[in-house]
C-alpha cells in the first residue's frame, strides 16, 4: 500500500516536473519504467497513457 501511494506522488512529480527541484529515486523511476508508467526522453521522465490513468 506504502509504495502504491509513494508511487502515484512520483507520477505526480514527473507531470509537473518538480523533479527538476527534488531528485527522484532511480529505484522508483525503474519500477515505473517497467510497469510501463514512463519512458525517458533526453534523459528525461515522460508520463505515458498508462502512467496518466494512474494518476
Amino acid at each position: 500500500m506504502d509504495e502504491a501511494i509513494r508511487l502515484r506522488w512520483v507520477l505526480r512529480d514527473i507531470r509537473a516536473r518538480r523533479f527538476i527541484i527534488s531528485p527522484l529515486d532511480p529505484a522508483d523511476v525503474q519500477k515505473l519504467s517497467q510497469m510501463g508508467c514512463i519512458e525517458i526522453h533526453n534523459s528525461l521522465p515522460i508520463l505515458t497513457a498508462a502512467g496518466m490513468d494512474e494518476i
